[in-house]
């Protein structure tokens, strides 16, 4: 598609930028640098970028039905209070793994936080496997751990009517999708939708559009993917200038802007000379879909 646009909105350079969210009453896209321990909100309005710093890896962010965010901190569900730059550990996860941290994290359409985790990277992608599970954070602050055996734990969304669990475990190099009870958050019939091709690398973020399609972020793919979870087929594949592309969300005023998140982490002085832009975030416009809004947490 031709009238495709792609354009750096964010040149901070995060170490790993991930889970861009787009907060409606702000105007802002906000994101995380999970290495680079800060969360971060770009204003579409005034451009420039404000970012709280925390005092662990920080994942994932999301919107929060009384105000402020919710934030996946080391192994800490943790509330967030912007203006006071204040953060509050809600609960704690994986105690007896003290080398784990949270992963990608995003809220269901009944206001529940889903997290995963994951042990510490050695190198980017290089770690000891299967040390991370997949959580629910709900509104009272209580925890259910769905399974655990996890290596990377990674993109997830729901259907649009709300009955399927879209998750992805990266080193698997496949997008699952599970039956959703939205009554209860549970989670089942675990099954393979799409594997990804070698040039598309490894799975990373996702979000779904108004079309009820998934868009995956492939990470030392350069690449973002639209699927078919009815068919598994790839439907389209947007091309980005940087290699470690890591996340995805819709945005703007009429969710039709493309937020992707990306990486440095684990690239060298030649590599970054080549990308200069990696780490940055980019808006891609003209796509001909948008998104649907985030959900807030309920707790």
């Amino acid at each position: 598609m031709s009238s495709v646009k792609i354009e750096c909105v964010v040149s901070e350079g995060y170490g790993i930028g991930e889970s861009p969210v787009w907060d409606e009453k702000e105007s802002a896209l906000l994101c995380v640098d999970i290495t680079g321990r800060k969360v971060c909100r770009w204003s579409s309005l005034t451009k420039r970028v404000q970012a709280i710093a925390v005092d662990a890896p920080v994942s994932s962010v999301a919107l929060r039905k009384s105000g402020d965010y919710v934030i996946t901190l080391g192994t800490r569900f943790a509330a967030l209070k912007w203006k006071e730059q204040l953060v509050t550990t809600i609960t704690h996860v994986d105690k007896d793994k003290p080398n784990n941290r949270f992963n990608d994290g995003k809220v269901d359409p009944a206001g529940r936080y889903f997290a995963g985790t994951m042990a510490e990277e050695i190198r980017p992608a290089v770690l000891e496997r299967h040390q991370g599970s997949l959580y629910t954070l709900f509104s009272d602050h209580s925890v259910v751990k769905h399974f655990d055996q996890v290596d990377i734990s990674n993109g997830l969304d729901w259907s649009l009517d709300h009955k399927t669990f879209f998750y992805i475990d990266s080193l698997s190099y496949s997008v699952d999708a599970f039956d959703y009870d939205l009554q209860t958050g549970k989670i089942g019939n675990r099954r393979t939708i799409y594997r990804l091709e070698k040039e598309e690398s490894i799975p990373d973020g996702m979000c779904i559009d108004t079309e009820g399609k998934l868009w995956v972020a492939c990470y030392d793919g350069g690449r973002v993917i639209r699927l078919d979870p009815e068919t598994g087929k790839r439907l389209q594949t947007v091309k980005l200038p940087v290699d470690k592309t890591t996340s995805c969300c819709f945005g703007g005023k009429d969710y039709s802007e493309m937020y992707v998140t990306s990486a440095r982490d684990g690239m060298d002085k030649e590599w970054l000379s080549r990308q200069p832009q990696a780490g940055g975030v980019f808006k891609v416009t003209g796509l001909g879909v948008k998104g649907i809004p985030p959900y807030p947490f309920a707790g």
